[in-house]
């Protein structure tokens, strides 16, 4: 059955966001690739989002480009420095071409770490704390940020932003959620400070929308800056819908352009915010460590727990968020269908991202407004997640789409 579209809440709708003009209402949400082994920009990472851009989209997002060596999770993960922005700028031009915008994430992973390659002896977070993630490598222990480290990194976010306008992204993409440095500010569960970036919502906020303010000021008002925050981390003793509510107002008082809203603590339950099947023995086969390979199978289950799939499922929370904001908002979670995407329109939300459908078909936008399909034949078995540690990056396992070549740019 064909799904009658009003013309004022179509997604296919033209936006302006900040000095951003986008095509339509849909943006392909930030899914780490898997595809910058050695820290370098490779040719499928360019053939990936240029065949998102072809497919529909109105803005592509590259995921997670720490702004410091030691902000990446682990080692194969992009970091913003001088010698990589050419190899972006390549991306980006492809992308402009395929008639799409793009926005560059930039995050820090703070405690949250597994990197061989970390320049210290152990990652920094807003408190001392157990690295789970890092534990089995020879990294499990956190150390406390200095007033100097939060200063230092503030300055790391500009100057990654700066890069990425140098490189030619349209916006970008703050990481304040999922249990990354800036989240583990925010979030009661691992920010047990005493000092003024400790203690009650103020002050566990002051970092996190630091770094959105001095980003905001450096980067011309023309280029938008989005921050990715959590409805609700999840876990018990987290932060919840109020913190966000109470985050939305500071970061707007800052001049965000717009949030993305999301939700979970990785580190805690990460599949609050995938939903659906958790693929445990593809990921345990993908694994490369030894080691990792053994805690995923001892913690995995523990972990990553069991959340069911049901189509918009942070459009719940999301409701309560949008009366008490005039910010553009970015509506995402188990969009699958021309139909999801319509409410969300009809309920207030500027914009929607979607990920896994895209991965199962880069040209859902485009059918979508074509009236070729009506939803996305994606189905949450999430063996997505578990191909990021391939070789050769993330892919639909369902999807018939060959896989690309994992090699430098000529």
């Amino acid at each position: 059955m064909t799904h009658v579209v009003p013309a004022a809440h179509s997604p296919f709708r033209p936006f302006r966001l900040g000095g951003l003009s986008l095509k339509n209402r849909i943006l392909k949400a930030a899914t780490f690739e898997g595809m910058s082994q050695g820290a370098q920009v490779h040719e499928s990472l360019i053939a990936h989002h240029r065949q998102l851009a072809e497919g529909g989209v109105a803005m592509t997002t590259v995921a997670y480009c720490a702004v410091h060596p030691d902000g990446r999770t682990f080692a194969d993960q992009l970091y913003m420095h001088e010698a990589l922005v050419p190899a972006l700028r390549t991306l980006t031009d492809a992308v402009h071409t395929a008639g799409a915008a793009v926005s560059l994430q930039l995050g820090h992973c703070g405690g949250f770490c597994n990197n061989r390659a970390l320049l210290r002896k152990r990652p920094l977070g807003p408190s001392r704390a157990f690295n789970a993630l890092g534990a089995l490598s020879g990294r499990p222990l956190v150390d406390a940020m200095s007033p100097a480290d939060i200063e230092a990194t503030t300055q790391h976010f500009v100057s990654a932003a700066l890069g990425a306008h140098r490189a030619g992204f349209d916006a970008v993409e703050l990481h304040l959620g999922h249990g990354y440095l800036l989240s583990q500010f925010l979030s009661p569960l691992t920010n047990r400070r005493r000092d003024a970036f400790g203690g009650d919502r103020p002050r566990r906020s002051r970092f996190p929308v630091e770094v959105v303010q001095r980003v905001r000021a450096a980067l011309p008002a023309s280029m938008p800056v989005l921050a990715k925050v959590n409805l609700a981390d999840a876990p018990a003793g987290g932060c919840q819908i109020d913190d966000c509510v109470d985050l939305a107002q500071r970061l707007s008082a800052v001049g965000v352009d717009a949030l993305v809203l999301s939700g979970g603590f990785v580190s805690r339950d990460a599949f609050y915010l995938f939903r659906g099947e958790r693929p445990l023995r593809q990921m345990i086969a993908a694994e490369k460590s030894p080691l990792q390979k053994l805690a995923l199978a001892l913690f995995g289950p523990m972990v990553i727990r069991a959340h069911p799939f049901t189509s918009s499922y942070f459009l719940p929370l999301a409701q309560i968020l949008r009366p008490t904001t005039s910010l553009p908002l970015v509506l995402l979670g188990g969009l699958r269908s021309l139909e999801d995407l319509v409410a969300g329109q009809q309920a207030g939300f500027e914009l929607a991202a979607m990920a896994r459908p895209l991965l199962h078909d880069p040209l859902l936008i485009a059918k979508l407004q074509a009236g070729v399909v009506q939803k996305s034949h994606c189905i949450p078995c999430n063996q997505c997640v578990a191909e990021m540690e391939r070789p050769t990056g993330v892919r639909c396992v369902q999807s018939l789409l060959p896989r690309p070549k994992n090699s430098l740019p000529r």
